[in-house]
């Protein structure tokens, strides 16, 4: 059975070709080849010595950490505005 049709249509493959990572990540091929270089998006998988592919996973996880626009860094803020209790004296 061919690749493309061993899936049922609701299950997406994990692992994708270059020229699909760079599409799911809205970038050419050229510029994801940059992206993965520079450490902006994982590396490939590799099957025996020339097969690469890319873990959608971990696309998305490297996507989470991209920059947001107008601001180069990212601060978790969720529980800035919770006070934690003093914690009792120890006996």
């Amino acid at each position: 059975m061919p690749r493309q049709t061993a899936l049922p249509p609701s299950l997406a493959p994990r692992l994708i070709s270059r020229e699909a990572a760079a599409a799911y990540i809205c970038v050419s091929p050229n510029t994801f080849d940059a992206m993965v270089k520079n450490g902006q998006m994982p590396r490939a998988r590799l099957f025996g010595k020339r097969r690469r592919a890319w873990d959608v996973r971990q696309l998305d996880i490297a996507i989470d950490e991209l920059p947001f626009d107008g601001n180069n860094t990212r601060v978790d803020e969720t529980w800035s505005d919770v006070d934690a209790p003093e914690a009792a004296p120890s006996r």
